[in-house]
């Protein structure tokens, strides 16, 4: 079956964060916000779901849910959900796990939230690598706990780890942490065997628990391999893997994740402080997309592709002195546009107001990366094309 990536599909009128909730979450403002341009004249390249249809076999899955018409609580008790998901990450990665270190979770997010109370003691920090997914800061914030942050080391865009800085934090004895991104965003950088082999040794060696955030490993260019961190250090029961299916299927919304935990006494501790309950559409849905979606993900992942080679060519003729390289994963363009604009310009806000283009800043990322913009590149290449357009048409007046 061929998959149309090019149709618009109307999400306005749904609740959407992408199209109804932007004033709340990226200007922090109510509805009421005025801006040059009528909502349906955006060009919504921001929050990171994507602008494609869910894979059929996933709708279906929930429509053939939803006809058993009962909503009770709801938990994974059907193994066959572990054997479709281990599955996939076996194929896929050569990886697995026992079934008892499986727990599931509304989002990655929460999980961090939850999980960092259970590790870190009042007093403790956590490590983290800049720039980074700001909601690593914001569940040690949550938690009184301290963020330590290590820079990544960019050249032309191409970042790699400073591993003498990160061992010099990770010896500090209130380090107890690292919260980790594999791969890497906002950079797309899948890290290689031998960087995974170099962080985990540090932090292992250092006493350090790591949370691997693995939830853009599905979605690498084609001919890519993701290695999960957890798979290089059997011996260890101290990383803590997390994987969905929201970003690779657009389930964002269903809201659940795949945390394998394999310490027991943390497992317990999860068990004993978790909500329990999963939303019994999701449980269906996610079980779909590992057993029948794989054809629909190397489809999306080769339009990504051009998608990502469009981008670079259209920057290198049309904004020559960004600094841009397409990444080894995610959808997501990281774009340095520090010659066009100051460093006291709200971007989104500028971009929203003179382009009618929503994206998101690099202030949003924690640290090193002010004058950067993140886009949104899963959405029809003509949203895109003209996406572009604006945003050049603007940085070069």
């Amino acid at each position: 079956m061929n998959y149309n990536f090019d149709e618009i599909v109307e999400r306005r009128g749904t609740n959407a964060m992408n199209t109804d909730g932007f004033r709340e979450y990226i200007f922090h403002a109510p509805p009421t916000m005025k801006f040059p341009y009528a909502d349906d004249e955006f060009i919504r390249m921001w929050v990171a779901d994507m602008e494609f249809a869910t894979p059929p076999a996933v709708v279906q899955a929930i429509k053939d849910r939803a006809d058993k018409r009962i909503f009770g609580y709801t938990k994974v008790f059907d193994p066959e959900y572990y054997e479709a998901f281990s599955s996939w990450t076996q194929d896929r990665y050569a990886w697995t796990f026992p079934k008892e270190h499986l727990v599931t979770s509304n989002g990655i997010i929460p999980a961090l939230f939850e999980l960092i109370g259970h590790i870190c003691k009042p007093d403790e920090k956590i490590l983290i690598l800049t720039p980074s997914y700001a909601y690593f800061k914001y569940a040690a914030d949550f938690n009184s706990i301290e963020t330590v942050c290590s820079t990544l080391l960019e050249n032309d865009g191409y970042y790699t780890m400073d591993f003498d800085d990160i061992e010099r934090k990770a010896k500090d004895e209130k380090v107890t942490l690292c919260v980790y991104c594999n791969p890497h965003n906002p950079s797309g950088r899948v890290w290689s065997e031998e960087e995974l082999r170099k962080v985990g040794q540090i932090c292992l060696d250092n006493g350090l628990w790591i949370i691997s955030d693995e939830i853009h490993c599905d979605l690498l260019r084609t001919g890519l391999t993701h290695t999960p961190l957890a798979k290089l250090f059997p011996e260890t029961d101290r990383i803590i893997t997390c994987m969905a299916p929201s970003k690779t299927f657009n389930m964002a919304g269903l809201m659940f994740s795949n945390v394998i935990i394999p310490n027991d006494e943390l497992r317990a501790t999860w068990k004993q402080r978790h909500y329990p309950f999963e939303n019994p559409l999701s449980i269906a849905a996610a079980q779909a997309a590992y057993l029948h979606g794989e054809e629909w993900l190397n489809q999306l992942k080769a339009y990504l592709d051009g998608n990502f080679e469009f981008t670079r060519q259209y920057l290198e003729e049309h904004l020559p002195k960004a600094v841009f390289k397409i990444p080894e994963s995610t959808y997501l363009a990281w774009i340095n546009i520090n010659a066009y604009v100051s460093k006291d310009v709200d971007l989104p806000l500028y971009f929203a107001n003179n382009a009618g283009v929503l994206l998101e800043g690099g202030n949003m990322f924690v640290a090193d990366s002010d004058g950067y913009i993140r886009l949104n590149l899963a959405c029809p290449s003509s949203v895109l094309e003209e996406g572009l357009r604006r945003i050049c048409e603007l940085l070069n007046k």
